[in-house]
């Protein structure tokens, strides 16, 4: 029995130490900035307690697990959705449209905000949040570290809304410019791609330019001090940089990106709550359609929320793809694109399988809506 329990412990704690590799926010940070040792103790600490539980003539087996209980009863009985969400997709909560929608079956939603994908695709994977939003990039960076998560719908590809913006009067002209530059982005981000798929059109490699790897505040506050010569970036940022510091655009997505990102969940919620999913994903898709129609709205409604004057947010409206499309093996062969790219350029550190991520397309009609 006392095998059992360390087997089952031992690997766990190790695969939670094996995951630094990838961005964590300041909570993260906290626990892994002790020295291993440390961390050894805390954790061969917390298996003694644990096997002396077990092993005590006290009944505790039965006993709850608060924290367990709590994210299990979430997940399963879906009485909270946990959205995590970014700038791009405010409108979203803005709105209220998944409360209103949610409500009459008692479900009500928790939001939490994320500076970028990656640090969302983390929460998502400790099982702070049930679903979010990200580029194309943050799943294959989360996989490759060993995080479960699920696709369960795409969005519209909206090259427009990226870009490689540098100074005013900075001598960069072209992208073969870059070379030997120092360029700011978020780490396994849409912008990441965009600037990998940039400088293979220009004929560089990625090994030419000096990386960054830079959330949007501090890239930005980097980008304005001139601590980076190139900042790569989306809308609402991409917007208010050019409006604030009157960046000049090197290059957008244009000709360049050809898919959108997604909307990722844990595969125990979507798969425990199909009709609680195809009533988020029929919110989704009511709001897409609205938004093309009613872009002035769109920038209106999100002007004051975001902090950003209403011409400034009329500029990254105006050139925004609205949509959400179903993933099919079209978009699953783009997905894995990327994935092998970013494998060849030895960026994420094993090969990642994106079907790994992808239901049974039986399961995707079962709450999937019609596009």
């Amino acid at each position: 029995m006392i095998n059992q329990i360390f087997r089952r412990l031992i690997p766990k704690w190790i695969s939670l130490i094996e995951f630094k590799n990838i961005p964590f926010n300041n909570q993260h940070k906290l626990f892994f900035s002790f020295p291993l040792p440390i961390v050894g103790a805390f954790v061969t600490g917390l298996c003694l307690s644990l096997l002396f539980a077990a092993c005590s003539s006290t009944p505790t087996v039965n006993a709850p697990n608060p924290s367990a209980t709590s994210v299990s009863n979430s997940a399963s009985n879906a009485k909270v959705v946990r959205f995590g969400y970014q700038k791009t997709t405010v409108l979203l909560r803005a709105k209220g449209v998944l409360e209103k929608r949610l409500a009459p079956q008692g479900i009500t939603v928790k939001w939490t905000e994320f500076q970028a994908g990656p640090q969302l695709l983390e929460a998502m994977n400790v099982g702070s949040i049930d679903i979010g939003p990200v580029g194309e990039s943050p799943p294959i960076f989360a996989q490759a570290a060993g995080a479960s998560l699920t696709y369960v719908v795409g969005t519209a590809a909206t090259p427009a809304s990226s870009a490689i913006l540098v100074p005013q009067n900075s001598q960069i002209q072209k992208v073969t410019d870059l070379k030997g530059k120092r360029v700011a982005f978020q780490k396994g981000s849409s912008a990441h791609l965009l600037l990998v798929q940039a400088l293979e059109k220009a004929g560089l490699k990625y090994t030419d330019i000096e990386p960054k790897y830079l959330a949007p505040a501090d890239a930005r506050a980097a980008f304005v001090k001139g601590s980076v010569d190139a900042w790569v970036i989306w809308d609402p940022f991409y917007a208010a940089a050019q409006e604030a510091t009157k960046a000049r655009v090197l290059i957008d997505g244009t000709g360049i990106n050809k898919q959108g990102g997604y909307y990722l969940m844990t595969r125990k919620f979507v798969t425990e709550n199909p009709q609680t999913v195809k009533a988020i994903l029929e919110e989704i898709q009511n709001l897409e359609e609205w938004s093309k129609q009613n872009r002035e709205e769109v920038a209106k409604t999100l002007a004051p929320v975001l902090g950003i004057d209403l011409e400034t947010m009329k500029k990254a409206t105006n050139r925004r793809t609205f949509g959400i499309v179903p993933i099919d093996d079209n978009l699953i062969n783009l997905q894995q694109g990327v994935a092998d790219t970013y494998y060849k350029l030895k960026l994420i550190p094993k090969e990642v399988n994106v079907k790994d991520a992808v239901l049974t397309k039986e399961e995707y009609a079962a709450f999937s809506p019609k596009t």
